[in-house]
């Protein structure tokens, strides 16, 4: 069908009210809604707004409105009126026809391109330590974000900014040059980035011997901090690298080289990818131009001291540094030429960038900052700020104690997917690789998802052993009835592209179909609102419908032939739309289980 059912039934209610109550209605004040389940129904009509034209109950709005559609509209089979809500059920033959002419095509839920280009910046980690469970929670929720953005018919661009300079990188250099004995990722058998976090570690440790024993000497804590000699150290040679020093930028390079080779296999077996890198050390010293193109617009002041600094106390914020004193950056300056570098690059019309909430503020004062100096394209700027994840205590060890390393957590899930699933019995038939790739399918199905169900601003509690559950609301749950459709259909010896037309559908299959139907809405909704949580519940709800349809009819020893390719048809639908949107997730779905 051209129109929607729904884009037809509010055309159809304007036409009445002009012709049952000689008033025009807007369209965009008419609402319409799923029924809710205890009512008889599919979609239901707010039938409040057309009162104050009826000047009648909504009660009695509510009938001779829906007498009229019914008339009007071939596909509505009854309708009933409860308080002020039009309740509106549909033929079988229309919920077939949905399915056979609509649904069932593989275009089905794709957008066409829409001419927009889209950047979704994330990830951003810091080359002095490898990735924890937050950095997780990030690369899922920018790579779905990306991924859903394109399916809506955006031109995406995955960037990823590296913080791969500053003290906190040579912290790590110089424990490694002093206590490191040479070792490298070859020698130790370490990943490059556990053995460079290893020597970020080993600093603190020795960092804060030192300042233990200058405290027993009479110093403050503050200068003591101040006056150790590793923390004096780790400054020259900071500045040495600012210098350009050759056997600094040396070393340097050859430690973010482990740790770059240690981020890719993270990221691999994360299943994200990248179109775009920037890097910081080739960033950092941006943003000074537009410093002073803002010290001549007046945007900025200096102050005596000579540092740069913006007003934004109209705005309810603060004075904002936007250059110190000595004319060296701060974050925020090299945020505004980072800005600035990407857009002159892909000139797009959004930029998302994918940050936790901690830096809401910092946000804040950049995109306001940005449209102070009058960039065009800084109302396309949009922070997606996600909450922490937190662990129930003593859940899982981290090296460091404190922190869950991303690839430790990432064993971890193979590792209770393997018990689950063998305790179970799920494997029979499978070799060894098949069933290695099978756990890991699931237990990365089981992180992602637990990370992805939940609203991207609220704050989780993450417990691994909550995740892989074939029963309850979980990716192993929706991959099982995936594998389980796919069994269907073999056994079945389903075609594609055959369709067939029963007299009647049951209500568990008009419910299934109902759900199926409302997948390019889905997309559209998390498209807008840049949340997977919606696909993630969405593909739940279709996996629930199909296991109730499943239970409930008899799909291969069904009444006749046509009942029976109808419900491999229907069961094909769904199934591909289950992997769309676990594949809009960035989650994999199993064949066979």
């Amino acid at each position: 069908m051209a129109k929607s059912i729904q884009e037809l039934l509010i055309e159809k209610t304007v036409e009445a009210v002009n012709v049952l109550y000689n008033s025009a209605i807007e369209a965009s004040q008419l609402a319409l809604q799923e029924t809710r389940k205890e009512f008889e129904g599919q979609l239901t009509l707010v039938v409040f707004p057309v009162t104050r034209y009826s000047k009648k109950s909504p009660e009695v709005t509510g009938s001779e409105i829906g007498a009229y559609l019914q008339e009007q509209i071939a596909e509505i089979s009854a309708f009933n009126v409860i308080k002020g809500f039009l309740n509106l059920s549909f033929s079988d033959a229309y919920w077939i026809n949905l399915l056979n002419t609509e649904i069932a095509n593989d275009s089905f839920g794709i957008f066409p391109a829409n001419g927009k280009r889209l950047m979704v910046e994330y990830s951003s980690p810091n080359t002095n330590k490898p990735l924890h469970l937050g950095h997780v929670r990030n690369n899922l929720l920018g790579y779905s974000v990306a991924e859903i953005l394109k399916a809506y018919g955006y031109d995406v661009v995955k960037a990823n900014l590296v913080n791969d300079r500053g003290i906190h990188i040579c912290k790590s250099m110089l424990a490694w040059q002093r206590f490191g004995n040479g070792e490298t990722p070859e020698s130790t058998g370490l990943k490059g980035d556990h053995l460079v976090g290893k020597y970020y570690v080993v600093f603190d440790k020795a960092y804060k011997q030192e300042i233990d024993a200058l405290k027993a000497v009479g110093q403050s804590e503050d200068e003591a901090k101040k006056n150790a000699p590793l923390i004096k150290e780790a400054q020259a040679m900071l500045q040495k690298w600012e210098a350009g020093d050759e056997e600094v930028i040396q070393l340097w390079k050859t430690m973010n080289a482990w740790v770059y080779a240690g981020f890719d296999q993270t990221y691999q077996r994360m299943g994200v990818d990248f179109d775009k890198f920037y890097y910081e050390s080739d960033t950092y010293l941006l943003g000074k131009d537009i410093i002073q193109e803002g010290l001549e617009s007046g945007v900025f002041f200096k102050k005596e001291d000579n540092s740069v600094w913006i007003d934004l106390t109209d705005e309810g914020l603060d004075q904002k540094l936007v250059l110190r004193g000595d004319g060296t950056s701060v974050y925020i300056t090299q945020d505004l030429g980072t800005a600035q570098l990407k857009y002159d690059e892909f000139k797009m019309d959004e930029s998302i960038y994918v940050v936790g909430n901690e830096q809401d503020y910092h946000f804040k004062v950049l995109f306001l900052i940005l449209k102070k100096l009058g960039k065009s394209w800084a109302n396309g700027l949009f922070h997606l700020s996600y909450g922490m994840v937190d662990l129930p205590t003593g859940k899982m060890k981290s090296r460091e104690g404190t922190v869950v390393d991303a690839d430790d957590l990432m064993k971890e899930m193979f590792d209770t997917a393997k018990t689950r699933t063998e305790e179970l019995g799920k494997t029979e038939g499978l070799g060894e690789e098949e069933k290695n790739e099978l756990y890991e399918t699931i237990g990365m199905g089981a992180l992602k998802y637990f990370l992805l169900k939940v609203d991207p601003k609220k704050r989780l509690l993450f417990d691994p052993n909550e995740t892989v559950d074939f029963q309850g609301h979980t990716g192993p749950f929706i991959q099982y009835t995936h594998a389980r459709i796919k069994s269907v259909l073999r056994k079945g010896d389903f075609q594609e592209g055959q369709t067939a037309t029963p007299e009647s559908i049951s209500s568990y299959e008009r419910d299934l179909i109902q759900a199926l139907a409302s997948f390019p809405q889905v997309i559209e909704a998390s498209a807008k609102e840049f949340s997977p949580a919606q696909l993630a519940n969405f593909a739940y709800e279709v996996a629930k419908l199909y296991n109730k349809f499943y239970h409930e009819e008899s799909i291969l020893k069904a009444e006749d032939e046509t009942a029976k390719a109808f419900r491999l048809q229907l069961s094909a639908s769904a199934v591909r739309i289950i992997a769309k949107s676990m594949n809009l997730l960035g989650i994999q779905v199993p064949e066979r289980m």
